[in-house]
Order: C-alpha cells, then structure tokens, then sequence
C-alpha cells in the first residue's frame, strides 16, 4: 500500500480533523509538514504525527511554501479569505491539494484556482464532505437507480442551530462576510453542491431573499453590556450566554465552541474565559460586528426545467440537522434531519382502506464501520472520513465512485451560491451561464 505524503497549512479547527482522520487511517497517510501560527495547535498535530520533521514546521503557509515540493499533497484550511494565495502557490508546486469549503470567498478567485489547477494538471479536491456520508451517497444511488423516475424537485431545508448560528456565523469567524464569505457560500455551498448533484443537472437561475433580522443591536435588551463577559441583567434567561455555551458545557457542541473561543484544542475553562475577556467569542450576541443574514431561502431552476428550494435559518434546535425530499415522476425520497433511514414513497401503491399513496418502504442508511473504525459517527455523519478514504484513492488514481468534488465541479456548484447572494442583494433572477461569462 503506498502512503501518502502530506502538509497542512492551517492546523485550526477543520485542519485537525481531517489530520485526525489521517492518522486513524494507519498505513495510508503520513504527515511531514505543518504551518501553523498557534503553538498548541502545532502541538496537537505533533502528538498525531511526532516524527514531522522539526525544519518542516513553520508558523505561516509563506514559508512552507517558499521551497520545493516536499509531499505529495497540502491541506489548505486556512481561513476562507487565506485560501487563493496559499493554493496557488501550492499548484504552481505541483501539490495535489485538498482545500477547505469554499474554495474561496469571491467568484473570481475560485475560478482563478480552479483554471491554475486545470492548466497545471495537479488533482485539487474541495471539502464538500456531505457527498462523502451515508446517506447522500444511498439517495444519489436510489436515484440514479431509477426507482424514483426522473427528478422533478427538491426541497432542502438547512437547519443551522440558534446556537451553532451565534457561536460560527455571529461571534465567529463567518460572522462578517467583509472578512470572510456571504452566509450562502460559508454555510450552504455544502448544500447547493448536493442538490446539484443530486439532481444531475446544471443549474441555470437561481432568486434569492434574505436577510440578518435578529441578532443584531436592535434586539439588544435594554441594560445588556456590549461585553457579555461584563455583569448582565439578562444573563439567566439569555441563551446564548457565554459562560452557558463555553463555560458549563450546557449545550451540544460546547467542546468544539470552546476549543475556538480559546484558540486551541483541550483548553481549561480558565484559559477559555481569558480568551472571552479579549476576542469577539465573548461580545453580546446582539452587538457581535455580524453582518451575515440569519435566514435565507433560495430558488433554482436547472436544465430542463426541474426546481429546487434551499432555506437556511438559524432559527431550529441545533440537532435539527440537514432535512430534505425529492420528488420523482414515480416517487419520493425523503431525509429528517439525523434520522438513519431514508423515507421512500412509491406513487400507486396504497395501503387497503386508506386513501392515497403510503409510505413503502424506510430505507435503513447506516452501515457499519469500516475496517479502521471509522464510520456512520464520525463528522458530517461520516462525510469527514469519507472524504479522506476518497482522497486517498483519487490521489493514488484507483478511485472508481462519483462523488469526487473536484475544483470545476465545485466551482460550478459554487456559482448558484454566489449568484444566489447577487440576486439577494440587488433583487434579480441571475442567469448562471451570463453570470459566469462575466467574471
């Protein structure tokens, strides 16, 4: 078995975890190289991997790059608005490179990736890790399958968790789309990717409404401190206090909510709360610096007339998850959230003495681990570990499936993301192809 080589430029939180899987993969990846600017990240992976080289780590992806080609792959997952640079001068290299979604937070810089990579013949794979769980991949079989006819509309629904929504997209990195992307790229390219694929063709419209209509300084209690590290009235009944979501562990995802308050993984509740004294974890939600929408709906239209329907809100529980149904010309498919089966209604067939179609058949989407351990649990519903088993198989050249989301297909999956946000912001119907062409 050939093991590859790789580096990773960007050891925060999404870096460790395909680091992380890369280690639990044992005999398939080595990691030689790490830039990273936080010690203790650095020190994290080298707790995975202890061998790397002592001259190969480095605290900025300048000077990691600013040599030879030393692995066979680089891991880019820098911030989004870090990733142009760092990935072309990775392809000008010649890594193979797997790149943190989305590939970068303007249009023009995706393409330019995406055409730098296509001219230097380097393979580039993007982070679009729910093609890689479960239960996409046995929706994308049933349909290509047949057994539903031919797709005629999906209705997708992003549920992002009034707490994941103000620890990631209002105090958090994506907060700001002037310093990192629009909400309908950073959060729901995952989405308008799947739906793209799922439905097998190009998009060619899209229209979108939306807007941030709650966490903002207008819902801002009266008495409440810019700070929420300060003494607050409302702190009892407010539920996104702090010290309630990165002190007590009182929600689901308080590890990885602390991990990025403080900056770095396994830290104390001490070093968490100093780290709220200082950056924006610890602002009042309602006065955060966010200007990304809280809600968004988006309708698309593809070649040959199928529709779809995408709604992002911030407003559901945080385990409500990704929900979505397909209609067919000979049946429907159906996923609710975190649920391990696939609902499946088959138009004609009727339960005796009830009126109507009934649901036939509760396709069961959980498989067992795989020989390294890996499976149904792991992030993203299994997509994280998915797509490093796919990786290593594209990069090796023996990958036979159909979900590898290379740079061209992403980026065109990208475009209905930032077309969708075009027609948000200045009330139009955005054809895809013109669109394109303009850039």
């Amino acid at each position: 078995m050939k093991k590859l080589t790789a580096i990773v430029i960007g050891a925060g939180g999404r870096g460790r975890i395909y680091t992380s899987i890369m280690k639990d993969l044992e005999g398939k990846f080595e990691l030689v190289g790490i830039a990273e600017p936080v010690e203790k990240s650095v020190e994290y992976e080298l707790s995975l991997f202890p061998d790397v080289p002592k001259e190969n780590i480095y605290d900025t992806w300048e000077k990691i790059l600013d040599r030879p080609k030393f692995a066979d792959f680089a891991i880019i997952a820098t911030q989004d608005h870090m990733h142009t640079e760092p990935a072309l001068k990775a392809i000008e290299l010649g890594y193979d490179i797997l790149i943190e979604k989305p590939i970068a937070p303007t249009p023009e810089e995706c393409k330019k990736i995406t055409m730098a990579a296509k001219e230097k013949g380097v393979k580039v794979l993007v982070c679009h890790v729910l093609r890689y769980a479960p239960k996409f991949m046995k929706l994308k079989e049933i349909i290509e399958s047949g057994k539903i006819g031919e797709v005629m509309s999906i209705q997708a629904l992003e549920s992002v968790g009034n707490r994941h929504m103000a620890h990631s997209f209002v105090r958090g990195a994506w907060g700001n789309s002037d310093t990192s992307s629009p909400m309908i790229l950073a959060k729901c390219c995952h989405d308008t990717d799947i739906i793209q694929w799922l439905m097998g063709k190009k998009c060619t419209r899209v229209h979108s409404f939306g807007s941030l209509s709650f966490f903002n300084k207008a819902h801002q209690p009266e008495g409440a401190p810019s700070r929420c590290t300060e003494e607050c009235p409302h702190r009892e009944e407010c539920i996104y206090d702090i010290k309630k979501m990165y002190i007590e562990n009182q929600y689901m995802g308080s590890a990885w909510f602390k991990d990025a308050a403080a900056g770095f993984a396994g830290a104390t509740n001490e070093q968490v709360w100093e780290a709220l004294q200082k950056n924006n974890y610890g602002t009042c939600i309602y006065e955060a610096n966010n200007n990304v929408v809280d809600h968004q709906v988006v309708n698309m239209e593809f070649e040959g007339g199928s529709t779809a329907t995408l709604t992002m809100t911030a407003f559901t529980g945080d385990a409500s998850g990704r929900c979505m149904k397909i209609f067919g010309t000979k049946g429907t498919l159906e996923i609710r959230g975190d649920a391990k089966f696939i609902y499946y209604t088959k138009f004609g067939q009727r339960i005796e003495g009830q009126w109507g179609d009934r649901v036939s058949e509760e396709i069961d989407i959980a498989r067992k681990e795989d020989a390294n351990g890996i499976g149904l649990q792991s992030g993203h519903g299994g997509g994280d570990a998915g797509i490093m088993q796919t990786l290593y198989e594209y990069f090796t050249d023996t990958y036979t499936g159909n979900a590898a989301t290379t740079a061209e297909v992403s980026y065109l999956n990208h475009l209905i993301s930032f077309g969708a946000e075009e027609s948000r912001v200045t009330g139009t119907v955005i054809d895809i192809d013109k669109y394109s062409q303009a850039l």
